[in-house]
């Protein structure tokens, strides 16, 4: 009788323990390479509960009772269903699909390998090969060509000014770092990218500095450093950084995020829908439940396909994204007003509302024209709804466009070539690329013609700003996001100074003279620095002010934040064979780069080291 009552109990235990759910936990990894997979599906079969991999390729799920398959999924790979049974941790490795990678269309900037083959960089960073064709671009259905039909506005070196005739130099503020990730796409594929492809800001912009964290009222901290110019022994640089106050994710306001995602033909290769989806799964991951994500899609007309879905439903929003696929022509401009007017409708007041547009910028379809999609932007921008953009693909790409749609929706613009970048946008600097602590940010400097005899913005150019600009609250600039840092350099011949650096010269004026102020006498003073900005929901500027002295510091003792900052600034000089390139060179960008890693915890730095490498031997083989 005990014996039976035993297994009775028994029985009754192991039916109970059946009934609940269990959590299973586990990693995902490229079979390949072994490289950690973030953004794939897990779903349990035959449910709606599914989850995506972190960052680090790692999940965990809720299995309900009774159920006992996940099922693994991304795109471009072979789906795996594996049995739980008893076990409470699954690591899985995804094999590549090779099938689809036969069928993904060569777009020119692949590596042509010795046996005829042609090398792709895959949707998880890994190298596939496929039976090398003449390069063709897909685009709607037809083909386009064996060219490049990419587009970068014309950037034109800024100039070394005389303060006497142009005392102030003002420009809006640009965390905008689209620039580096796509320069690195062309040196992987071990290409020279185009001069105009090469914004200097952006490329400082891209690295995080050490700066400190604002005390008092204003969101952002301003530093300035003075030392020598690297390049030019006889010059000076001058060193300017703000750091955007740094708000805890659960301190920040509740989001109200449309994702935009272009679903059109030209969308319809590894490098870009595929790692879309991948990059807005880890976003997704790191929402909460008070937050809202809408998805609107467009290809010929637009649509919703996700109606407003709270951070808690992960399974639903994840089973959306998962479900896209591309084709047909792209009615760019339909879709940024449907996604306008979803914003509107569910506005959330003191909240971040914000569309998060993903595309190759290649509009064909209504509302088109770079023109057309500024104009329209720019008059939905007054709803209080932010625009972040983000490109993806190559070789029909519009860099020209997706950084005028960012900059007149008062947004950021990142370009996302694999995996790891998307984390870095969507994860590591989750705050900055989607909660604006302060925005129209612009800045106007009053150099001492007493001491200054010319001065030289690095980049920025096409974020410069007329003189009367910086006291008019009407024109637009760039904006701020928690944590975001942003660097500004400036190169200056000092009064007496030997300089190599020839400038060119201007006639005396014939009706007026131009003649510095007793102020200017002071012999310790060699800039002012003026900064305006408003709150995020704000329309009147705040000013702040502060005084740069002549005497700077040697530059043993500069900093890591000016050494790396250099070392990048005359990197892109080289990329752009600039005029004002002075005695830039590989070796010495790798010197200053490498003796100033600092803290380099995601390893951002030594990938820079490792570019200027590869670009430096790519240059030796060409001359």
């Amino acid at each position: 009788m005990k014996k039976f009552i035993s297994t009775i109990a028994f029985m009754l235990l192991v039916f109970v323990l059946q009934a609940q759910d269990r959590i299973i936990t586990g990693t995902v990894t490229d079979a390949q390479s072994s490289q950690r997979m973030p953004g794939v599906t897990v779903q349990v079969k035959g449910t709606a509960t599914a989850v995506a991999t972190d960052q680090y390729g790692a999940y965990s799920i809720t299995v309900p009772a009774q159920r006992d398959i996940l099922v693994f999924t991304f795109l471009g790979y072979k789906s795996q269903e594996v049995k739980i049974g008893k076990q409470t941790k699954i690591n899985v490795k995804l094999a590549v699909d090779g099938r689809a990678l036969e069928e993904v269309v060569v777009t020119g900037y692949g590596t042509k390998s010795k046996s005829g083959k042609i090398l792709i960089r895959g949707v998880a960073g890994i190298k596939s090969s496929v039976k090398f064709t003449p390069p063709v671009v897909k685009r709607d259905q037809e083909v386009i060509g064996d060219y490049n039909t990419e587009e970068y506005t014309t950037i034109h070196d800024n100039a070394f000014l005389e303060p006497k005739n142009n005392p102030l130099s003002t420009f809006s503020i640009d965390v905008d770092n689209a620039s580096y990730s796509n320069l690195r796409r062309f040196l992987h594929n071990g290409q020279t990218p185009p001069k105009d492809a090469v914004r200097i800001e952006e490329m400082i912009n891209y690295f995080n500095y050490q700066y400190p964290q604002p005390q008092g009222e204003h969101p952002f901290s301003v530093v300035t450093e003075l030392s020598d110019c690297p390049w030019n022994k006889e010059n000076k640089l001058l060193h300017i950084g703000l750091q955007g106050k740094e708000i805890p994710t659960e301190n920040l306001p509740a989001s109200n995020l449309v994702f935009l995602i272009d679903v059109s033909g030209s969308m319809d290769t590894p490098e870009r829908l595929p790692l879309v989806k991948a990059g807005f799964k880890m976003l997704v991951e790191q929402l909460r439940p008070q937050d809202k994500v809408a998805i609107v899609v467009y290809a010929g007309a637009a649509g919703q396909v996700l109606e407003p879905t709270s951070g808690a439903e992960k399974g639903k929003i994840y089973a959306a994204i998962e479900r896209l696929q591309a084709g047909g022509s792209t009615a760019g401009g339909a879709g940024i007003k449907l996604a306008y007017q979803l914003a509107q409708k569910n506005f959330v007041k003191g909240g971040n509302n914000r569309i998060i547009l993903a595309s190759d910028g290649d509009f064909n379809v209504g509302v088109s024209s770079t023109s057309e999609l500024e104009r329209l932007v720019e008059e939905k921008r007054e709803s209080g709804v932010f625009l972040t953009v983000l490109g993806f693909g190559m070789g029909n790409y519009k860099d020209s466009r997706m950084e005028t749609l960012a900059d007149k929706g008062n947004g950021n613009y990142s370009y996302i070539d694999n995996l790891l970048e998307a984390k870095k946008v969507f994860v590591n600097e989750f705050g900055g690329t989607l909660f604006t602590i302060a925005k129209d940010v612009k800045l106007q400097l009053e150099f001492n013609p007493a001491v200054v005899k010319a001065y030289r913005l690095i980049g920025y150019e096409n974020r410069m700003l007329k003189s009367e600009d910086f006291n008019n609250d009407k024109k637009d600039a760039g904006e701020l996001g928690s944590g975001h840092t942003v660097t500004a350099l400036y190169e200056i011949i000092p009064v007496g100074a030997a300089s190599s650096t020839t400038l060119a010269k201007v006639d005396e004026l014939k009706y007026q003279e131009v003649k510095a102020t007793t102020k200017a006498v002071n012999p310790d003073e060699m800039v002012t620095i003026k900064l305006r900005y408003k709150e995020p929901d704000g329309a009147k500027s705040k000013l702040l002010q502060q005084v740069v002295q002549k005497n700077g510091i040697a530059f043993a003792q500069a900093s890591d934040n000016f050494r790396f900052s250099a070392a990048v600034a005359s990197f892109g000089m080289l990329l752009r064979d600039s005029e004002h390139k002075g005695a830039s060179s590989y070796p010495l960008v790798l010197e200053l780069a490498e003796g100033a890693r600092s803290k380099d915890k995601e390893g951002y730095r030594v990938e820079f080291i490792n570019m200027v490498k590869s670009m430096s031997l790519l240059s030796q083989n060409r001359d």
